[in-house]
């Protein structure tokens, strides 16, 4: 399922209600009472796009004000994000967001067009760069080169720009990230270049549009949430859709500042909902972001 940037909000919230019955209501008796327990999903194929948070009960309760919510590809993804945890070894923060676009063909065979401008990104990266004690590097500094250089020392990455869906270069692994264009390549980190680096970091965050879509496969969805945790990511969380800015940036800036005061990233993420949901009920302002892997 996906939600759009301006859903018919009565027909979304039907939706939801409908695969709560379908995918919730048969569990619901082996879920935990407590709301700071975790449940984590392990989605088959196309179900990885479904905004468990958003799921609501007949009581108009939505899951996440129920439970903490986190998601897995597979139980053996599980096993390796755990291990991942253990060698966590960065212990700065590498902030981007809004780059100087990449132009990127809208269909195959199709010229080249550049990609909007995000200024909404570049003011969430800037605050969140607040939090987190460092620079947020946007515009044309924010290229793949400066993104590789400031790797190895990263504890958190945060990615506030565009998220590309296709194989680009037909290499087998979907996605890419919008970066800075820099002459010697065209900004787009693939998934399949995600593959060659490493990654120290306990966190990487792309907040971006549509970046957990890949290609769907019976594992879960292949993409870029899984190029980093291939390479070394415990947890990673994209969003299902494009939100808007202003709901994105303070749906973010919350996390942050929860994870400051508890390491647990599914309760910041819950806490962060849950703060955004009444300035902005309607979910799809709030329940694109998706955790996978570990929530500590």
């Amino acid at each position: 399922m996906k939600v759009t940037h301006n859903p018919n909000p009565a027909q979304v919230k039907q939706r939801f209600q409908r695969l709560h019955e379908l995918l919730i209501n048969p569990i619901a008796d082996l879920l935990p009472k407590n709301p700071d327990d975790r449940v984590t999903f392990i989605p088959q194929s196309s179900l990885f796009l479904v905004p468990f948070a958003a799921l609501q009960d007949k009581q108009g309760k939505y899951l996440i004000e129920k439970h903490t919510i986190l998601t897995a590809p597979s139980i053996q993804v599980l096993d390796l994000t755990h291990k991942q945890r253990q060698k966590v070894s960065g212990n700065q923060a590498l902030v981007m967001g809004n780059p100087i676009m990449p132009s990127v063909p809208p269909k195959i065979g199709e010229a080249p067009q550049q990609l909007q401008n995000l200024p909404g990104a570049e003011t969430e990266a800037k605050q969140i760069a607040q939090l987190l004690n460092t620079k947020a590097i946007t515009g044309k500094d924010a290229t793949k080169a400066a993104f590789i250089q400031k790797l190895p020392q990263a504890r958190f990455i945060h990615l506030a720009t565009h998220g590309l869906l296709d194989d680009f270069k037909g290499l087998g692994v979907p996605g890419a990230v919008a970066l800075a264009p820099d002459g010697k390549d065209n900004g787009l980190l693939t998934g399949n270049e995600i593959l060659d680096l490493t990654i120290n970091a306990e966190l990487v965050v792309l907040s971006a549009c549509d970046t957990a879509q890949g290609k769907l496969t019976g594992d879960g969805v292949i993409g870029l949430s899984r190029a980093l945790i291939s390479v070394g990511a415990p947890s990673v969380i994209v969003t299902l859709w494009s939100i808007p800015d202003s709901p994105s940036a303070l749906l973010m800036e919350e996390f942050y500042r929860q994870l400051q005061k508890n390491p647990d990233k599914a309760q910041a993420l819950r806490q962060a909902m849950l703060v955004t949901m009444k300035q902005h009920p309607h979910p799809s302002a709030w329940a694109a972001f998706t955790l996978i892997g570990e929530a500590e």
